[in-house]
């Protein structure tokens, strides 16, 4: 692949769509992974006013090192960007108190582990609280949020968290395949030690790696996507079926009557 080709039409498209709708900054949440690295480099390379936010959750020191690492030499190198932290252990902490013992309160009959201690319930909050943080920023600035979701993880297997890292405004990565994107990330110089990390979305206390969630590697699902064959078809058919309310527009009731008539 072209990556050359590739990093300036994303950029180009970039432009474009800043220009057209009178946008005055990209906000970017950088993780420590390979998707947001590349989507806030390339956001970067455009000289537009770009707002890179790191913001730790209990994150695991990797992830934060990274993430860190990434965002100081974007600003190191690209005089139009501008790195924000925001903390969130506390904001999380607090948010997930409130919410749990009122609820409880008033329906003694649900299980205290089932919403307390819903891992997967408590990692989607995670990712709706660096949402909210985002467009935060994006308000107070006059930008729109930039997506980091891989074309796996946004229209094949429904990875991400809606309303949450699925809550954006454009999607610049979103029809390039996860093997793209490490590709584009090498030819952009993104860090060796982002390249190489095992792709995990940081949310789980375990640190859990994205394959180990979804059973299959990321070459294993493309491979499905794009041929429709190999080991992890039937893994992309289940997470399709199961997911398929994140990928596509809301169900909404449509008028077929003259209702006022009534």
């Amino acid at each position: 692949m072209n990556y050359e080709q590739l990093a300036f039409d994303i950029d180009r498209w970039l432009k474009d769509y800043y220009s057209m709708n009178m946008i005055k900054a990209f906000v970017v949440g950088v993780s420590g992974g390979i998707d947001s690295a590349v989507v806030s480099t390339l956001c970067a390379r455009t000289g537009l006013p770009t707002y890179v936010l790191t913001m730790p959750l209990h994150s695991s020191a990797d992830n934060t090192i990274l993430s860190n690492a990434h965002a100081d030499a974007l600003v190191k190198k690209y005089s139009n960007v501008t790195k924000v932290n925001v903390e969130l252990d506390e904001v999380y902490d607090h948010f997930i108190r409130q919410v749990a013992h009122p609820f409880l309160r008033v329906t003694p009959e649900v299980d205290n582990n089932l919403f307390v201690d819903n891992e997967l319930t408590n990692a989607n909050t995670k990712s709706r609280l660096r949402m909210v943080t985002l467009y935060q920023i994006a308000g107070s600035v006059g930008g729109i949020v930039v997506g980091t979701g891989n074309k796996v993880e946004d229209y094949g297997v429904g990875f991400f968290t809606k309303y949450g890292d699925g809550g954006v405004d454009i999607a610049p990565i979103a029809d390039l395949y996860k093997t793209q994107v490490w590709g584009l990330g090498e030819y952009l110089g993104v860090d060796d030690r982002i390249v190489d990390a095992i792709p995990t979305d940081g949310l789980w206390d375990d640190g859990r790696t994205d394959e180990g969630q979804l059973g299959a590697s990321y070459e294993d699902l493309e491979e499905a996507m794009e041929y429709r064959r190999g080991p992890a078809l039937d893994i992309l058919d289940e997470y399709n079926r199961k997911n398929k309310h994140k990928m596509e527009p809301i169900p909404t009731f449509k008028l077929q009557k003259d209702y006022a008539t009534r």
